[in-house]
């Protein structure tokens, strides 16, 4: 039974705003991983140098678990954030997502190095990268949860996507503020110059900030506002009438490793083994994410007309084919060869389920839950992104021949998710007011 809570908002109920919204989400979204691709970045080529004692193979496997260590927070900040998505609003949990986020990135380049404080520079680090992860909880899907119901309902997936598409905005974004760093001296490089990209996050918020503080509640959260049919205890009825959905998301999710695979750990492996410079590879970043910003869009349409599985299953699938062709291009010396890779694999693979699984994973839920079920679902399914560096680091993989290791790592993982998406129902042609009802 449903634990609901009186409407303390009367009036009438304004239509949506989907333009607004998808550009709110592009914004928090730019913002969430601008943050979070400068630090993957940093974890790969800087922070060994910094805030480790020797910038050895240890040091870049401790490196890049402090990447991971944000994924850690993300199931604690996605049951509180969830809470409150579906308690009090998403508006307003979105606008204290963007906020902290902005502080812990800003703060991390103010952090004192090995050198000056010892074992507190790391430790520092990761209680900065866990308030990061505890924001990043609520921020995609509470602009997922807000978008889709704020969109008509036959274009929900178009522009649902406009949230993911934001990440490829933030990617690119946070590549080209880096590769000029990479480019500096050593002595500046490990010193100053590596904090300015996280001090330009403030620039970053403040737009988005202003952006968000303008958008209204969407009118499906409004009406089960004025219905009284908030749930008290958001995540008590997501357990109880949505367990399985909650597990099909989790596993979905796991497709979230193909990024970071293409955005550090191939940065790395790349570096390490193939002898690309960093610049090298930011710019193979830039170029297939700026497509990306492209095909997303359309996948978005695409799984409009068909549904949201087959474009799900197709993204996933092809991931798994690519992984392989992309890191072996990375051996080859021809950058020609590399950037097509990378397009192949990231803009035109990857990017089909990146583009979906907002409006997919969304729509398995009822508006009372849809904050908290997409929030914790894919929280638990994204740890596996986030110790992906570290994990196939340690197996081996950014050592030579490990491409084998990082293509079986990503076969697995995609194949899980195609699975559980294969269990799913087809949402697209159910209306918003009736997704996730039994």
């Amino acid at each position: 039974m449903s634990h609901t809570v009186p409407s303390t908002t009367p009036g009438t109920i304004t239509g949506g705003t989907p333009k607004k919204a998808a550009l709110a989400s592009f914004l928090g979204s730019a913002v969430e991983y601008y943050d979070f691709f400068i630090f993957g970045s940093a974890a790969a080529l800087i922070f060994p140098h910094v805030f480790f004692p020797d910038a050895d193979t240890n040091a870049a496997i401790m490196s890049f678990a402090t990447f991971g260590f944000a994924y850690v927070a993300r199931p604690i900040g996605a049951v509180v954030l969830g809470h409150f998505g579906d308690r009090v609003g998403r508006r307003k949990v979105l606008m204290f997502t963007l906020l902290l986020m902005g502080a812990s990135t800003f703060v991390i380049g103010c952090l004192p190095d090995f050198k000056t404080v010892g074992w507190w520079a790391p430790a520092l680090l990761v209680l900065a990268r866990l308030c990061q992860g505890f924001s990043a909880a609520g921020e995609q899907a509470g602009a997922s949860s807000m978008t889709l119901e704020h969109a008509p309902d036959n274009r929900r997936s178009f522009f649902t996507s406009w949230t993911l598409t934001g990440t490829q905005g933030g990617q690119i974004l946070a590549a080209l503020v880096f590769i000029p760093v990479l480019a500096l001296p050593d002595d500046i490089k490990y010193t100053i110059g590596w904090r300015i990209p996280f001090w330009l996050s403030a620039v970053v918020v403040l737009i988005a900030f202003f952006i968000r503080r303008t958008l209204h509640e969407p009118p499906a959260f409004e009406e089960a506002r004025q219905t009284a049919q908030i749930s008290k205890l958001p995540v008590a009825d997501l357990l109880k009438s949505h367990w399985r959905d909650v597990l099909r998301v989790i596993a979905c999710a796991f497709i979230a490793a193909v990024s970071t695979v293409f955005g550090t750990l191939a940065i790395s492996y790349a570096k390490n083994v193939a002898g690309v410079d960093g610049t090298t590879t930011l710019w193979l970043v830039v170029g297939a994410n700026f497509l990306a910003l492209g095909t997303q869009p359309l996948f978005g349409m695409l799984a409009d007309r068909i549904g949201r599985k087959p474009v799900f299953i197709y993204g996933a699938l092809s991931s798994a084919v690519l992984t392989p062709v992309f890191l072996l291009s990375l051996e080859s010396g021809s950058v020609p060869q590399m950037f097509l890779a990378a397009v192949a694999f990231f803009s035109f693979g990857y990017a089909a389920a990146n583009a979906v699984w907002p409006s997919f994973y969304a729509e398995m839920f009822s508006t009372n839950v849809r904050f908290s079920g997409l929030a914790i679902g894919t929280q638990l399914g994204f740890l596996m992104a986030g110790f992906a560096p570290a994990i196939v680091a340690a197996m081996g993989g950014i050592k030579p021949g490990g491409w084998v290791q990082i293509t079986i790592f990503t076969a697995v993982i995609c194949v899980i998710a195609a699975v559980a998406a294969l269990t799913a129902k087809e949402t697209f042609r159910v209306p918003t007011k009736e997704l996730g009802l039994r």
